[in-house]
């Protein structure tokens, strides 16, 4: 099953630093989903100044239980820098497919 996961940052002075402290935890988890074929593509959301308030990815998880799983247990959620997730189900373009001809 296909998702979109936008995560919105907290909005107070001390996110960034506590971005920063979970980068390395938080991307080494993304790069096992990378390998597993789960993760399809994300990254970093910035307002219009250019600061990082959030992210925004597509997974392919086998069940929503899966994926429900994966993000309480993400460090920018056990390391309070996502405030707010939305899921959505998502169907995403063939691309792949299309460039292939198929």
């Amino acid at each position: 099953m296909q998702f979109a996961v936008t995560a919105y940052d907290y909005q107070d002075e001390d996110t960034i630093n506590r971005r920063l402290s979970n980068r390395d935890a938080h991307v080494q988890g993304i790069e096992k989903l990378v390998k597993a074929g789960i993760f399809l593509s994300g990254g970093a959301m910035l307002n219009e100044d250019g600061k990082m308030i959030g992210s925004s990815v597509h997974v392919d998880f086998n069940t929503r239980e899966a994926l429900d799983e994966w993000i309480q247990n993400d460090p920018y959620i056990t390391g309070k820098v996502w405030e707010k997730v939305d899921i959505r189900e998502i169907k995403l373009v063939p691309i792949a497919n299309i460039l292939n001809g198929q």
